[in-house]
């Protein structure tokens, strides 16, 4: 276990609040000179999507930092709370998930949390295991414990209030749901996001009412997504995929604003603390450059999820896509086969380029669809095989097909 001192440079660096900061430095303390086992550091995650971005990961690397100095993280996988759905920062009710729909998610969900966190000390739990089995008595025994006056200060309930918005009475459980998963695991801290905020000091109120010493609470800052300004989110079509592919992970990163560096670097990169702060005076200064600071940033986010040397291709094939203003050599094949005529938007669907005939037509009328450089604006155009092949197909700066016939 590190000195405590060292641990607080890098457990506290990039945190929003500690609540209480006090108390989380004694129990660091205590456990650094072996008064007390290693911290249980618990993060609930609500497996609503089956992938996760570089937002979901700010808290999971907050949690792997505990990793690394010797505490023990204990991930929650919500199955049941999942199908509850967390109210925060919602300003609408969020859909129910059958319990199917939790489970397909969670099996690729966790497989990508694992990238991020290490393999010990990590024990992961479903909370269906103690929240599935409550009975109407526990149920009002945990409602108890909360006053509505209490519920409406978290803005969010209180703003849908006053605007006259439904508020389901299963979202003000959910707080209380939350907060019962850390008397099942006596979590010594609870991390998550600033919007996480009331339903973590929730699980201090549940903890101290169960006898246990209550946890302390770490929250992180939200990531702006690459539009530089609304949270990351797959909703706002802002996000960098953890499963995404070298190429484009990296080309994405390189869209990220420069007054937000800092912030990516502190908090989705494995960069020391103290080596952001020389990067950040670099900057400052003037003795850095924006351009190649970023693309330390690009190279980092692309060896943490896949390896170094696909950041250096990666970026490789960066430069002689947008500095050589040429097409990489290394772009996919799509087989036209024995179609005479393919429609556009069938064709950039079939080959991987975008998810559905609608989003072709979008690029097409945005201008994003290129064959061998030039535009074409054509949203219901066909094209005839014979003239296309070899020829390049293109989506936005970053999707490329070859189109063959074998």
């Amino acid at each position: 276990m590190q000195p405590v001192s060292e641990q607080l440079r890098v457990l506290l660096d990039g945190a929003e609040e500690v609540v209480p900061a006090d108390e989380l430095e004694r129990k660091i303390t205590a456990s650094a000179k072996g008064e007390r086992p290693p911290l249980r550091v618990k993060l609930g995650v609500d497996p609503t999507t089956p992938d996760i971005h570089l937002g979901h990961t700010v808290v999971l690397r907050k949690m792997r930092d505990f990793q690394r100095m010797g505490h023990t993280a204990v991930l929650i996988i919500g199955g049941f709370t999942a199908q509850v759905g967390d109210p925060s920062g919602r300003s609408s009710t969020r859909p129910h998930l059958s319990a199917d729909e939790v489970d397909a998610n969670a099996a690729t969900y966790l497989e990508q949390v694992r990238k991020v966190l290490l393999d010990e000390p990590l024990e992961v739990v479903d909370n269906r295991g103690w929240l599935a089995d409550l009975v109407m008595r526990d149920v009002l025994g945990l409602a108890s414990r909360m006053t509505v006056a209490r519920m409406l200060e978290r803005s969010d309930f209180h703003s849908r209030y006053t605007e006259g918005r439904p508020i389901a009475l299963s979202e003000f459980l959910y707080p209380l749901l939350q907060g019962q998963d850390s008397v099942e695991v006596r979590a010594d801290l609870e991390l998550g996001g600033t919007d996480q905020t009331f339903n973590l000091l929730v699980g201090r109120d549940l903890q101290a009412a169960a006898g246990q010493d209550p946890q302390c609470v770490l929250t992180m800052p939200l990531i702006e997504g690459l539009d530089g300004s609304a949270k990351m989110s797959k909703t706002a079509g802002n996000t960098i995929g953890v499963d995404e592919e070298p190429a484009e992970m990296f080309g994405k990163a390189m869209r990220v604003r420069d007054d937000l560096m800092e912030k990516y670097l502190r908090l989705v990169t494995d960069v020391h603390p103290d080596e952001v702060d020389e990067i950040v005076a670099g900057l400052a200064a003037g003795s850095r450059h924006p351009g190649e600071v970023k693309r330390r940033l690009a190279r980092e986010i692309v060896t943490l999820y896949h390896s170094a040397q696909d950041a250096e291709h990666a970026e490789a094939r960066f430069n002689t896509q947008f500095r050589d203003r040429t097409v990489p050599a290394d772009i996919p094949e799509f087989d036209l086969g024995q179609h005479p005529v393919w429609s556009l938007p069938a064709l950039l669907r079939e080959a991987g380029l975008v998810a559905s005939g609608s989003e072709a037509r979008r690029m097409v009328t945005q201008s994003a669809v290129r064959l061998d450089g030039e535009v074409l604006a054509d949203p219901v155009a066909e094209l005839a095989s014979d003239q296309v092949i070899g020829g390049v197909l293109q989506v936005g700066k970053r999707r490329f097909v070859r189109l063959i016939r074998r």
